[in-house]
């Protein structure tokens, strides 16, 4: 039937109240309360709050020192050279002496025993734990093997104890066999961890930025090179240049497929 003139057409739109069906596209009023409901109930994002300066640097520091879970190989060799620096404390001084003659990576006992004596050598420090190199020998073992892994790490220390050691003993048993040096430098006392540590020195400064690594190399090898100035004992102090070498050579393999938790800076 044809409206009649002047009344209002009839309301034909569908009510707001229930839910919208299928292919019927949803009033304008019903989709905003509905996304306001929506929006009232999840909870507002929270802003990151930022950790202290003081806990991280915590953080950083607790991270240098080695524990049983995260660095077993450090704290197992720390616990074995602890056993052996008491030894030498205590013990009688002819044993000590025999034992570390023993342990000597000379010529004479390379010849004889090269393997046994490669490994017992690392078992002593020369001057105690008290040393520098006692105690750079726990700091350097924790970085390198956080970011190296307990294996690696290892690898690091006895490729530069092993390498600087025959580099420094083969000359001289050259220098023997040549008439050079007189026969009793063949049974030169010679032990100790200095080499390892000067080769993982060298290896961790591969891991860190540069603002670290080139005043670590500076301090370090200056540390070296006054030695062989002042020291009386020169083939030692070489073999520490050149086990700090050995480390910078091995940048290329310790930057391969490093895995550890320490965060590099």
């Amino acid at each position: 039937m044809d409206p009649v003139d002047g009344a209002a057409p009839p309301d034909v739109r569908p009510p707001v109240a229930g839910p919208g069906l299928d292919g019927i596209p949803r009033p304008r009023g019903a989709t905003s309360e509905a996304a306001e409901s929506t929006a009232s109930t999840e909870p507002a994002p929270q802003p990151p709050v930022p950790q202290p300066l003081v806990r991280v640097w915590a953080e950083r520091l607790r991270a240098l020192l080695p524990t049983p879970a995260g660095t077993p190989f450090t704290c197992a060799y720390a616990a074995v050279l602890l056993v052996t620096s008491a030894i030498t404390e205590y013990a009688d001084p002819s044993l000590v002496h025999a034992l570390h003659q023993g342990s000597s990576t000379d010529v004479a006992h390379l010849v004889q025993h090269p393997v046994l004596v490669l490994f017992a050598s690392a078992l002593w420090t020369a001057g105690g734990l008290g040393s520098p190199y006692a105690l750079g020998l726990v700091v350097v073992l924790t970085a390198l093997e956080r970011r190296l892994g307990g294996v690696r790490t290892a690898g690091v220390f006895f490729v530069g104890h092993v390498l600087a050691t025959l580099a420094t003993e083969v000359p001289v048993g050259l220098a023997v066999l040549v008439g050079h040096l007189p026969e009793s430098s063949l049974h030169r006392l010679d032990y100790g961890i200095s080499f390892g540590v000067a080769t993982s020195v060298g290896a961790l400064a591969g891991l860190l930025s540069p603002w670290l690594r080139w005043p670590l190399l500076a301090a370090f090898g200056g540390m070296l090179v006054n030695d062989l100035i002042t020291l009386q004992d020169p083939l030692t102090n070489w073999g520490h240049l050149m086990a700090l070498a050995i480390g910078v050579a091995l940048w290329p393999v310790v930057r391969r497929g490093r895995y550890g938790r320490w965060v590099q800076v």
